[in-house]
């Protein structure tokens, strides 16, 4: 009897596998979604402060619509994303812009990836990217407005990557990439990338950052050169947690920026909290001129009941170049300020 125990073994492993399969292929097409609106005021009267995503003044505007599918059928998991609205089809890149009105979407997020082990996984497709802590959707960032940091990175990475997990503590990710945001590569696959996830203690998470290439148009493209990129974030309770994203990029030919931002948040319960950033920015120097420094403090609270979240936010931002202007239009200032509160829901 003995001797058959390892095929009977055998045959109900494969059964059990099979079963899983079937499982997993039958699991539903996951449909997720968020949409978002906001209002503006600059204390200047005018779009001083480039949000990114919030520049209407004194204006109730729209953000974006994201549609999301996803499908995981065995060990291969499919992801789509689409976006409409001015955030989504003008601001996301590649899109068109105020004068092309052809454009009636962007695709965010379109890849494949495959699990071929429980430690292994690989990746293609069209993905946000891997670098800088806050990202394009409204949902996954605390603060409404966005940080300079975040605007001076790369917002999607199109690419090839693997991803190793050495243990539930330490995992390694490394790709080839296009030129930063764009769909194609012109100059063909040029850009090399890496991420080093540590997780030592419980509560504490930290990424370690790396992209460098060529794009095409050469060394003078923005995003030719070479960027180093951390971000950590601690739990120190249930209610207090602080996070910091630290950059530098240096262009190929000269230039580039430097900055860090940091984030405490205090959670009053489990849909009220408040947060601070915090940031300085700088612009590298280059032969014709000295690069702009900012700091930047924004305040932020988040009310959620549901699917829906309620943002009221102030920012102070100051640059030693005198970049803003005051109620005259004509008048430069160092200062600029504005208060929002924006209207996000997710699904």
């Amino acid at each position: 009897m003995k001797s058959f125990l390892p095929l009977i073994w055998f045959f109900m492993t494969i059964s059990t596998v099979f079963s899983q399969e079937k499982l997993l292929s039958n699991l539903p097409l996951e449909i997720s979604g968020y949409a978002d609106a906001y209002w503006r005021y600059d204390f200047a009267n005018r779009e001083n402060i480039g949000t990114y995503f919030a520049n209407d003044q004194n204006s109730i505007s729209l953000g974006m619509l994201a549609l999301g599918l996803k499908k995981v059928t065995g060990k291969a998991t499919f992801v789509g994303e689409l976006s409409f609205g001015p955030r989504g089809q003008y601001l996301t890149i590649p899109t068109g812009d105020e004068k092309d009105k052809t454009n009636s979407f962007h695709i965010q997020n379109l890849y494949a990836s495959y699990d071929f082990s429980e430690k292994f996984n690989m990746t293609a497709g069209y993905m946000g990217t891997f670098v800088g802590l806050e990202v394009i959707s409204p949902v996954a960032n605390f603060h409404y407005s966005t940080s300079y940091l975040f605007g001076a990175g790369p917002f999607q990475n199109a690419g090839l990557k693997a991803t190793y997990a050495f243990s539930d503590k330490v995992s390694l990710m490394a790709g080839v990439f296009n030129d930063w945001n764009v769909y194609q590569d012109l100059n063909g696959v040029s850009h090399i990338g890496a991420q080093l996830a540590l997780n030592p203690v419980k509560g504490l998470s930290t990424y370690l950052n790396f992209l460098t290439g060529s794009s095409a148009g050469g060394e003078s493209n923005y995003s030719s050169g070479t960027l180093f990129d951390v971000v950590a974030s601690y739990d120190f309770s249930e209610h207090v947690s602080l996070a910091v994203n630290a950059a530098d990029y240096k262009h190929k030919s000269e230039g580039g920026y430097s900055g860090v931002a940091v984030y405490p948040k205090y959670n009053f319960s489990e849909n009220i909290g408040v947060g601070l950033r915090g940031e300085y920015f700088k612009q590298k120097d280059t032969a014709e001129e000295d690069g702009a420094q900012v700091a930047s403090f924004t305040l932020s609270g988040r009310i959620k009941h549901g699917g829906l979240s309620v943002i009221p936010e102030v920012r102070l931002d100051n640059n030693n170049q005198a970049a803003f202007l005051k109620k005259d239009g004509l008048t430069s200032t160092k200062q600029a300020s504005q208060v929002s509160i924006a209207l996000v829901f997710a699904f």
